[in-house]
C-alpha cells in the first residue's frame, strides 16, 4: 500500500497492477464557459491551457487551478469550484494544501545547513537522532541523511499505517489530532524495513519525518522556523504557509473532497491538523509562491552549486513508474522526463483532496504548477491529464 501523501493514483495504479488572488479575464474570441462537475470551466488567456483544465475537469475533479510561466509571459487559468457548498469559482489565486511538495522545502533547508558545514549528508541518522531508529531491524547507524532525502533508506512509510489519511472513519475521528514527529516516526519502525539501507528505492513519508527532527536538532528551531526564515520570508512568499496544528486554510482557498477509495460520495476533508503530515507533507502555498520558489532554487539563488548538484543528482524510482514513466528522484526532487526530449524538475503531492503537479526546467526559467482539489477518476486518467498539461507546456 503506498502513501496518500505522493499519490492516490499511484495507490490505485499498484494495487490493481500490483497548494494575491488573480480573477481570470477571458480573452478575445475565448469559447463559453462549459458545464463540468461542481461548476463551470472558466477560460483563460490561453486557448491551450483552457483545453488542458477542460480535460482534467472531465476526469471528476472539482476545482483546478493552474499556472504557466516562462521568460516571455505568465499565463493563469481555473476551472471548477472552489467550494461546492456556496458554489464559489475557483480561482488561480487559491491557496491549497500541497503535501508532499512540502518535502523539497524541507530537502533545501537540510541542504542550506550542509552548505554551512553544520552537517554532511553522509551523516547517519543514529549521530544526529540517537535510538530513534531502531528494532524490527531498522538501524539508524546503517543510515545516511542523503538516503533519507533520496528514498533509499528502506524505512516502512508511515502514512500507509495511519488511518487519518487513509480512511473516512479514520480522518473523522482524528481530523483535529495533533501528532508529534515522534510520534510519526516511530508508525514507520514499528514495521520491519522494506529493504537494507541503499539497497533499493521506495517512497517514504517516514524519512523526512526523521529530516525535520534532523533539522531540530542542529538548529535548535523547528522545521517550520526554519524553512519560512531561509525560503518563505526572503522570497516574498506571502500566501506560503508552514502550519504546525491550525487544521484551517486561511484566506481564500480550494476546498478539499474525497471519498479515501472507499464506496459512497466524498466527504470534505478541508480541515486537518498539519501536524499529520509534518516535514513529509503539512505546506500550504498558492501556484504563484509555487512557482516563485522552485525558479529561485533551479537558478541557484536558494543553494550553493554544489549542493544544488547533489539535489539533482538523481537514481531510478521505479515504484512511481505507473504514474511518471521513467521517473528519477534526486534529493527532495523528481526529475520526469519530456515527450520532446530532456527532463523537468518537480516534485508531486497528494494529500485526501488535493493533488498537486509541478515541473520546471532545469534553470527554473519555465515552469506549470496545477493543484485539483477532489478524487478525480479511479483509473489513470486524472493523472495523465494532469501530466500531459506540464508536458504540453514545456514542450510547447
Amino acid at each position: 500500500m503506498k502513501s496518500e501523501l505522493i499519490s492516490r493514483v499511484v495507490t490505485r495504479t499498484l494495487a490493481t497492477a500490483l497548494a494575491g488572488i488573480a480573477v481570470v479575464v477571458p480573452a478575445a474570441g475565448a469559447t463559453a464557459a462549459v458545464p463540468v462537475r461542481g461548476g463551470t470551466l472558466h477560460a483563460s488567456d490561453s486557448p491551450a491551457l483552457k483545453a488542458h483544465v477542460d480535460a482534467i475537469m472531465k476526469t471528476g475533479t472539482v476545482g483546478v487551478v493552474v499556472r504557466s510561466s516562462g521568460p516571455q509571459r505568465t499565463r493563469n487559468a481555473a476551472g471548477g469550484v472552489a467550494d461546492q457548498a456556496t458554489g464559489d469559482r475557483a480561482r488561480p489565486g487559491d491557496r491549497f494544501r500541497i503535501a508532499s511538495t512540502t518535502k523539497t522545502f524541507v530537502a533545501t533547508v537540510v541542504l542550506r545547513l550542509v552548505g554551512e558545514g553544520r552537517l554532511s549528508l553522509d551523516d547517519t541518522v543514529e549521530h544526529w537522532l540517537p535510538g530513534v531508529v531502531s528494532g524490527n531491524g531498522n538501524d539508524g547507524s546503517k543510515i545516511t541523511v542523503r538516503q533519507l532525502l533520496q528514498h533509499t533508506s528502506g524505512l516502512f512509510d508511515y502514512a500507509a499505517d495511519f488511518p487519518v489519511l487513509t480512511s473516512k472513519a479514520g480522518y473523522q475521528a482524528d481530523r483535529y489530532t495533533a501528532w508529534t514527529a515522534e510520534q510519526l516516526a516511530a508508525i514507520g519502525i514499528r514495521h520491519a524495513p522494506n529493504f537494507q539501507p541503499g539497497t533499493s528505492w521506495s517512497y517514504s513519508n517516514t524519512n523526512y519525518i526523521l529530516a525535520g527532527m534532523i533539522i531540530k536538532k542542529i538548529t535548535g528551531r523547528d522545521w517550520t522556523q526554519e524553512v519560512t526564515a531561509r525560503i518563505v520570508r526572503p522570497l516574498d512568499l506571502h500566501n506560503t504557509l508552514t502550519p504546525t496544528t491550525d487544521p484551517r486554510i486561511p484566506g481564500r482557498h480550494l476546498r478539499g473532497y474525497s471519498a479515501f477509495g472507499e464506496e459512497g460520495p466524498e466527504i470534505d476533508v478541508t480541515a486537518l491538523n498539519p501536524s499529520a503530515g509534518g516535514a513529509a507533507g503539512a505546506m500550504i502555498s498558492t501556484t504563484a509562491d509555487l512557482s516563485r520558489f522552485y525558479q529561485a532554487l533551479l537558478s541557484g539563488k536558494l543553494l550553493r552549486p554544489a549542493q544544488l548538484a547533489a539535489m539533482k543528482t538523481t537514481v531510478r524510482a521505479p515504484e512511481l513508474d505507473p504514474a511518471w514513466a521513467g521517473i528519477r528522484y534526486g534529493l527532495g526532487l523528481m526529475e520526469i522526463p519530456l515527450s520532446c526530449g530532456g527532463y523537468y524538475y518537480g516534485h508531486g503531492g497528494d494529500i485526501p483532496g488535493y493533488t498537486t503537479r509541478d515541473g520546471f526546467s532545469a534553470d527554473g526559467r519555465r515552469g506549470v504548477v496545477l493543484n485539483a482539489s477532489g478524487d478525480g477518476s479511479s483509473d489513470s486518467s486524472s493523472q495523465q491529464t494532469q501530466n500531459d498539461l506540464i508536458d504540453d507546456e514545456l514542450c510547447g
